[in-house]
């Protein structure tokens, strides 16, 4: 696709030169700098800091650090689609450490002041600190004005009492970005985001075991009388959920490239085994239902890859994406989680082992439905455009 060129009757979903050039950067940058060090490190740990930020470092030349930012401020300026083309070619456990940061500073930099630009995105963009969105809680999920962590005034600083949870980057982050509720004199309360500074500001992280990620850092975020300057208040322009809603549109299609690569990968090995593996006196590949595996394979495969860009160039094009976005996550994972099932019933028996692989794709997978939305959400969120009703406030 990328880009869909109208030419007469045809579409032409070729890549461009540019385009090519972004893809073979993204795989040369993985195969150079970030393989090895995901090879070196424990796969079932989330990856130290040091590793981190190595990697920023790397990524930033590509923009994967402040994707969405205009050149004019620094930023890489990327169209959706460019960055989808990229991260597709990063490790899903990669891509969900650099995406929340990039989302982070995206958020920074439309939705804080100008003096809060100054200060942060500097590093960040460069890769040089490491940033994260805490809006999750335990009890609050995809609704983030049901938050519950209270923000309180006193005299010149801002006193924070709350938890945060399921929360990527958490554990190494510099900076993280609070979804918070501050009443008012009147009792009214409002949601507000607060920067909230490791070296100024003092907070527990604690590093959560998951199915699958494991080296992508996530954490539970404790705030117990968490003081933080009240410079790090961000404007209260009444658009704090809208600001997350706006990356999360972009997010989830970029989520569901993570699933395509897996599923890629899972096709690839499947394709190769089936060429190598007799049984019965004949390669495998030649059985009818092999065949039909495999094909079934790269059908979702392919039809993944062209929803998600598909919600990403809608983006791009200033479409109004809400239903797009949540059917191209909700169904990428999907079909690449039944993809990757497939693949390891190709394989037999070694399907099943760490050596291969398949099993962690298979865990990765499923860890992925989750991120900027669960499946139920999605549906109704598509549901909701098809039909003009909201399922959720009535």
């Amino acid at each position: 696709m990328p880009e869909a060129r109208d030419k007469g009757c045809a579409m032409d979903f070729s890549l461009t030169i540019e385009q090519k050039m972004m893809v073979d950067a993204a795989k040369r940058l993985v195969a150079t700098h970030i393989q090895p060090i995901l090879d070196t490190n424990d796969r079932d740990k989330g990856l130290p800091k040091t590793a981190i930020l190595a990697i920023m470092a790397k990524a930033a030349d590509l923009g994967l650090t402040c994707a969405r930012i205009p050149e004019s401020a620094g930023g890489a300026g990327l169209s959706m689609l460019d960055y989808g083309l990229i991260g597709e070619q990063i490790p899903p456990s990669v891509a969900l450490i650099l995406q929340p940061h990039e989302a982070t500073t995206a958020r920074i930099h439309f939705g804080c002041s100008p003096e809060q630009k100054e200060r942060y995105l500097t590093d960040l963009m460069a890769g040089r600190k490491i940033a994260c969105t805490g809006s999750t809680e335990p009890d609050v999920g995809s609704d983030p004005r049901g938050v519950k962590t209270r923000v309180t005034e006193i005299g010149d600083e801002l006193v924070i009492d709350g938890n945060k949870l399921w929360i990527s980057n958490a554990p190494v982050c510099d900076l993280i970005n609070v979804t918070c509720r501050r009443a008012d004199d009147g009792g009214n309360s409002s949601v507000v985001r607060v920067l909230v500074d490791r070296n100024e500001s003092e907070f527990e992280t604690r590093e959560l075991d998951m199915l699958g990620l494991c080296q992508a850092p996530l954490g539970e975020v404790t705030f117990d009388n968490c003081r933080v300057p009240k410079r790090n208040l961000c404007p209260d322009t009444g658009d704090t959920a809208k600001l997350l809603t706006l990356t999360w549109l972009a997010n989830r299609p970029l989520v569901g490239l993570m699933a395509v690569n897996l599923a890629q990968k899972a096709l690839d090995a499947a394709r190769s085994y089936a060429g190598i593996r007799k049984q019965f006196g004949r390669y495998i590949g030649g059985f009818q239902l092999v065949q039909n595996d495999l094909a079934e394979i790269e059908t979702a495969v392919l039809t993944s890859r062209l929803v998600c860009y598909n919600a990403l160039a809608a983006i791009d094009r200033g479409e109004r994406a809400n239903g797009l976005s949540a059917m191209a996550k909700r169904y990428a994972v999907d079909a690449c989680d039944h993809a990757i099932a497939l693949a390891m019933r190709i394989h037999g028996a070694i399907g099943l082992s760490r050596e291969l692989g398949l099993e962690q794709m298979a865990r990765d997978v499923r860890t992925i439905s989750i991120p900027d939305g669960t499946p139920g959400i999605l549906t109704l969120i598509q549901g909701r455009e098809l039909t003009g009703l909201d399922p959720f406030r009535g």
